[in-house]
C-alpha cells in the first residue's frame, strides 16, 4: 500500500522536532550537527533569532495579500536585492523551481519583443535547475527526465565546462546561455572565472542573455553575495531561491531592464509569490548576509574548514579523493559511495548531503562558529574510519 506522503524521497529514519543553529534535534533528543542545512537553505542557521523576529513581527500583521495590490514588504526585499546586485526588477517567487520557469519565459519573451526567432536555450551536463517539466527539460539528464517525455523543446546540452563546444554551439538561433557558476548537485563543480568571463563574452558577442542559476550559490555561500562577483561579470537574469529565505519558502528572479522590457502586465504572475510573511524574512535575511562583515567571517570559516578537511583527505586516503568547491559550498571527492558516507554519518550525529560525480556535499550554516567546524571535521573523520 502506498504512503499517505507521496513516496518520492528515500527518507531516512530520523525525524527532526526543533532546531538551534548548526544542530538539528531529532523527536528523541540526539543532537545532529546540520552539515546540509536543509540542502543550503538554512544559511542562518536553524531558528535564527533575528529570523524568528521578523517572522513573527510579520506574522502578527498580514500574512498573504494578492499581487493585484502593493505589497510593502515585497517592495522592501526587491528594494534591497536591487541595492546589492546588477538587477533593476525583481520577480518574487516561492521555490527556485518557479524561478527557473519564468528565467525561461523572460529569455524567450526578450527575443520576441525583439521581432527575432531565437528560443533555443543552451545548458551544462550535470545542471539542475528544477524539477518542473520545463527545469527538467534544461536540465536534461536521464533520471531527471525519464517517463516525462515529450519534453519542452529548444534546449542543447553541453558538455559541463567545455567552452570551445559553447563557442561552436552559439549562435544567432541561441537565446540564452543557462548555467550554475557552481554545480551543486551535479557535484559542486565551481566554473573557472576565466571561463565564466568567457560565457559572458560569447553572450556579448552573439547577443544571447546570460541566465545564471544562483539558487545554491547565492546568499553568501561562496563568499560573496552570489558566485558570479569572484569572475567580475554580470548576467542579465538571475535565480534565487534557497539561502534568500533563510528557511522559509522564498525564491526571486533578478532582472536588468533591458532583459525584462517584454515582462509586461500579464505575462506572468503568481497567487503566493512575493507574500508579505517570506519577503519579511528574506528581507531580513538580505540585511544580514549582504553586510561585509559579514561575508568576510563567512571567508575566514571556509578557510578553516578546508584547511582541516584536507587533512581529512590525507588521513583517509582509501575514502576520499580530494576537496573541491568555493566558500561553504565545498565537496568531498569520494573513493567510495557517498550515500555510504551519509549513512556512517547518521552514527556519528551528523548531516551531510550526497551529490553527483562521487561528491559528498557539505553546505553548513553561513553562521557556523569555529569550534562546531573542529566539531564536525572529528565527525566525519569518525564516519569515514567506519568504511576503512
Amino acid at each position: 500500500m502506498i504512503s499517505h506522503v507521496l513516496p518520492t524521497y528515500n527518507r531516512a529514519p530520523i525525524a527532526f522536532e526543533r532546531g538551534e543553529g548548526a544542530w538539528a534535534i531529532a523527536t528523541d533528543g540526539t543532537r545532529y550537527l546540520d552539515l546540509g542545512a536543509g540542502i543550503a537553505v538554512n544559511a542562518l542557521g536553524h531558528a535564527n533569532p533575528a529570523l524568528v523576529a521578523a517572522l513573527t513581527e510579520q506574522a502578527g500583521r498580514i500574512w498573504h495579500v494578492s499581487n493585484l495590490y502593493q505589497i510593502p514588504e515585497q517592495e522592501r526585499l526587491a528594494d534591497l536585492l536591487v541595492a546589492h546586485t546588477f538587477a533593476d526588477t525583481v520577480f518574487v517567487t516561492n521555490s527556485g523551481t518557479e524561478a527557473a520557469e519564468l528565467a525561461i519565459k523572460m529569455a524567450r519573451k526578450y527575443w520576441s519583443e525583439q521581432g527575432e526567432d531565437r528560443s533555443e536555450i543552451l545548458t551544462f551536463e550535470g545542471a539542475f535547475h528544477g524539477r518542473s517539466t520545463g527545469a527538467i527539460a534544461a536540465s536534461g539528464g536521464e533520471k531527471m527526465v525519464k517517463g516525462f517525455g515529450p519534453l519542452m523543446p529548444g534546449f542543447v546540452h553541453l558538455p559541463w565546462g567545455d567552452m570551445d563546444a559553447l563557442e561552436a554551439a552559439i549562435g544567432p538561433s541561441t537565446a540564452a546561455v543557462m548555467l550554475e557558476p557552481v554545480q551543486g548537485e551535479g557535484g559542486i563543480r565551481p566554473l573557472p572565472d576565466a571561463d565564466l568571463r568567457r560565457v559572458r563574452g560569447l553572450c556579448d558577442r552573439t547577443g544571447a542573455l546570460l541566465i545564471l542559476d544562483e539558487v545554491q550559490s547565492g546568499m553568501g555561500r561562496t563568499g560573496k553575495l552570489f558566485a558570479h562577483e569572484w569572475a567580475g561579470v554580470s548576467p542579465d537574469i538571475m535565480m534565487v531561491a534557497k539561502g534568500i529565505g533563510g528557511g522559509f519558502p522564498l525564491g526571486a528572479v533578478l532582472a536588468t531592464e533591458a532583459a525584462a522590457a517584454g515582462m509586461a502586465a500579464g505575462t506572468h504572475g503568481s497567487t503566493y509569490g512575493g507574500n508579505p510573511l517570506a519577503c519579511a524574512v528574506g528581507a531580513r535575511v538580505m540585511e544580514i548576509v549582504a553586510d561585509p562583515a559579514f561575508l568576510a567571517e563567512v571567508n575566514r570559516k571556509a578557510g578553516l574548514l578546508r584547511q582541516k578537511l584536507e587533512a581529512l583527505v590525507a588521513a583517509h586516503p582509501e575514502v576520499f579523493d580530494s576537496v573541491r568547491g568555493q566558500g561553504l559550498m565545498l565537496g568531498l571527492k569520494c573513493k567510495v559511495a557517498p550515500a555510504d558516507l551519509v549513512k556512517a554519518g547518521y552514527a556519528e550525529h551528523i548531516l551531510t548531503v550526497p551529490a553527483g560525480d562521487g561528491v559528498l556535499r557539505l553546505l553548513p550554516p553561513l553562521t557556523i562558529t569555529d569550534a562546531e567546524i573542529a566539531e564536525a571535521v572529528q565527525r566525519l573523520d569518525r564516519a569515514a574510519g567506519r568504511l576503512e
